[in-house]
């Protein structure tokens, strides 16, 4: 069928394959989370806890029935879940106008400029709903938190080895695999710690390492892979195990759609919609007072 007015189905096309390249270069938490399709808005799932089942104590005993002696009858145990609802988030935007003059005869090629900083708009809000799913929004709550003693901008007295290790040790205690694992800081977060394994501690430190992991170059320290982001909230950083912490739902994957009117200009529309769940709660580990402020 031939296009009409609102129509551009070859244009359209080509435009959806730049909004998808985009994204895919842009979108960096997505990269570190479940991804499944959903075919509903609303969302019912199920968190079960963590740790391993053991009998439930009662009267005088407080000791595992699980060890017990021969002929004994086993002890019953069962896992347990907490049923919960989410509902899926449109991330929505749209270009200005862009005037048929400025697309014929403009420097830059305005049609991709726009696209990619669209895209960059949307990919923005769905990372940052992501680590903001996965932080409970920086306050903790369900996830396990830990208070920096000594603020790692201050070199003389920072432990950051030492936050770590603990941190490491909190994601063993619920039997989280902490090698692998991803420490999302602020780009200042950062610097401190190289500072400090550079200036202060040289060489001495083992597993420091960095690695290029598509575009982004890491830093890996002590197993985790150490991620920078503006979305990190200030004096905050985050430990989670990915692909296990959190499964993002989607409902609509990116895409776009181009809104024609003849000889008068383009507007180009982009949409996702999906819903971060955090499905592992004690795999996630808070860093607060972290410095600064």
């Amino acid at each position: 069928m031939a296009d009409t007015v609102g129509q551009a189905n070859i244009r359209g096309l080509d435009i959806d394959k730049l909004v998808k390249g985009f994204a895919d270069e842009e979108l960096i938490m997505k990269q570190y989370v479940t991804v499944t399709p959903t075919s509903a808005r609303e969302i019912r799932w199920y968190q079960k806890t963590a740790g391993f089942i053991d009998s439930t104590d009662t009267t005088g005993i407080t000791t595992s029935q699980i060890v017990t002696v021969g002929k004994a009858k086993p002890v019953v145990a069962q896992p347990s879940f907490t049923r919960l609802t989410s509902y899926v988030k449109k991330f929505f935007l749209a270009s200005e106008m862009i005037s048929t003059e400025d697309e014929k005869d403009c420097d830059i090629d305005i049609i991709a400029t726009t696209i990619r900083d669209v895209v960059r708009g949307v990919g923005r809000q769905v990372d940052l709903h992501i680590i903001n799913t996965i932080a409970e929004n920086f306050t903790g709550g369900t996830i396990q938190t830990i208070a920096i003693t000594n603020e790692w901008d201050d070199v003389a007295n920072a432990v950051p080895i030492s936050d770590l290790a603990t941190a490491r040790e909190y994601l063993k205690n619920y039997n989280y695999e902490p090698n692998g694992a991803v420490f999302a800081c602020r780009p200042d977060v950062e610097r401190f710690l190289l500072n400090y394994l550079i200036a202060v501690k040289g060489s001495s430190i083992p597993q420091f390492a960095s690695a290029k992991v598509g575009n982004a170059v890491l830093l890996e320290i002590m197993g985790f892979k150490v991620v920078s982001s503006t979305l990190v909230t200030s004096d905050k950083a985050l430990v989670f195990v990915p692909q296990r912490s959190c499964t993002y739902k989607q409902f609509m994957p990116i895409g776009s759609a181009t809104i024609v009117d003849e000889l008068i200009g383009k507007t180009i529309r982009v949409a996702e919609e999906g819903v971060a769940l955090l499905t592992d709660p004690k795999s996630v580990v808070l860093f607060t007072n972290i410095g600064p402020s």
